[in-house]
């Protein structure tokens, strides 16, 4: 099952997390006491340029009939529509910049391009994600509550339409996220499922039908005898637009090393260990300034993770000062390139949609979910020993390498049992053969 000792999982000291949280927290208040003009400018500048693509973008459309006008308008659009959703929309819910107090761009204000209302978003993800990130029965983005990411949920037949229910997920995303966040907040206010009346729900109407009357009535409107061309050209923007914002999503949470944990973890739980929790909950893509820019700089996502109200353009500066702690404690930092990240989420998704007795690994040693009991039986080195000579610490990280290597000394020790028993069972066979056919030769 999942991690309960997130101590023991680790190999650190309660003096060591919470020395490492001390540091964390340092660089967390260098940020903060250097947010300035150069940061203002930034999400300025990008604010120009996304309201820009997308006029220029709704523009072309007017001749959307010709292929090529079709081609550029849906083009600019999707890149418009991305931008406004992964670095806007999202990074300013999280309040990223509510330290500028301009109105225009704070977390209380922004209303994003996307299905649901940002207020239903941010008490949704903002509480319920990034509180108990990755924790069974408390993260309700874990597997958003129709995909089985762990071995703790028990499987249930329904599962296995996990990898349909996978596409779908994908193409309709800003749906998906506008229900489940509509389903929390009925949840967190105490409001029945069933119920389609409540405040809640009035506003999800609202927000639902200006998004609609934009995006589908409106905007093809306008330009007038290409209207259906210009219909086609929105909704290929949003799916577009879909599919990489949960691509992203998905990188930065289910890969191999985005560790989930149980409820115990939460009992004590001191801000060292929520650092903590959130580092090995998380895991980074590799991404170019452009692809992190388009990506709300969400490829640093065990950064936002650890800070997810700091100025996402200081990600990556960051990113380099969390590496180095991850190093100097010896802890893993997960990362990848975004196709590989995906894959390994896409193989989880397709796994776990078959019943457990399919599973050749246990809940607590699998690729997808693990635990500090993985560690039982194998002769490891003490939790963050220090080399006296070197100075360099051995933990988590170490501890994952020595655990891989023993189970594969392990795995071919058993390996080459098997190949002995093949061999001495071919041997005897043929020694049977023989006696065999002596008796036959004596009855002659």
């Amino acid at each position: 099952m999942a991690i309960t000792d997130i101590q023991a999982f680790a190999h650190l000291t309660s003096a060591d997390i919470e020395t490492l949280g001390k540091e964390l927290d340092s660089i967390r208040r260098s940020v903060e006491t250097s947010r300035g003009e150069r940061d203002a400018k930034y999400i300025r500048r990008a604010i120009r340029a996304q309201r820009g693509l997308e006029v220029a973008g709704r523009a072309v459309l007017f001749g959307s009939r010709k292929r090529w006008a079709w081609l550029t308008g849906t083009t600019l659009l999707s890149v418009a529509k991305i931008i406004e959703n992964m670095e806007l929309g999202h990074n300013v819910s999280h309040g990223q910049w509510d330290w500028m107090n301009d109105p225009e761009i704070h977390s209380t204000s922004w209303e994003w391009d996307m299905t649901g209302p940002s207020a239903q978003w941010r008490r949704a993800h903002n509480y319920s994600h990034h509180t108990y990130t990755n924790v069974l029965g408390k993260d309700e983005d874990l597997g958003f509550g129709i995909l089985r990411m762990t071995r703790d949920e028990a499987w249930r037949p329904l599962h296995l339409i996990q990898p349909a229910a996978n596409l779908l997920l994908a193409a309709t995303f800003e749906w998906g996220i506008a229900l489940h966040d509509l389903g929390i907040e009925k949840e967190l206010a105490g409001i029945k499922p069933g119920a389609v009346t409540s405040p809640p729900d009035r506003e999800f109407y609202r927000k639902v039908g200006r998004q609609v009357a934009k995006d589908f009535v409106l905007y093809p409107a306008l330009t007038g005898p290409a209207w259906k061309s210009t219909l086609k050209a929105n909704a290929t923007a949003n799916l577009v637009r879909n599919l990489w914002s949960y691509a992203v999503i998905f990188c930065g949470h289910f890969p191999d090393g985005a560790e989930k944990f149980t409820v115990e973890q939460l009992d004590g739980e001191t801000q060292g260990a929520w650092y903590l929790r959130q580092m090995l909950g998380s895991a980074n893509f590799k991404a170019g300034p452009v692809m992190a820019f388009m990506s709300g700089n969400l490829c640093y996502q065990i950064e936002h993770h650890l800070f997810p109200d700091l100025p996402s353009n200081r990600y990556s500066e960051i990113a380099e000062q969390v590496r180095a702690l991850c190093d100097k404690y010896d802890l893993p930092y997960t990362t990848g390139s975004l196709g590989k990240q995906y894959l390994l989420a896409f193989r989880t998704i397709h796994k776990l949609a078959l019943p457990d007795r399919f599973l050749k690994r246990t809940a607590d040693d699998a690729p997808e979910t693990s635990s500090e009991r993985k560690f039982h039986g194998i002769t490891l080195p003490e939790a963050l020993r220090v080399d006296p000579e070197t100075g360099k610490r051995f933990g988590l990280r170490s501890a994952l390498h020595d655990a891989k290597v023993t189970l594969e000394v392990k795995a071919r020790h058993e390996k080459e049992v098997l190949r002995e028993a093949k061999v001495a069972i071919k041997a005897r066979a043929r020694q049977e053969k023989q006696a065999l056919r002596k008796r036959a030769r004596s009855f002659r």
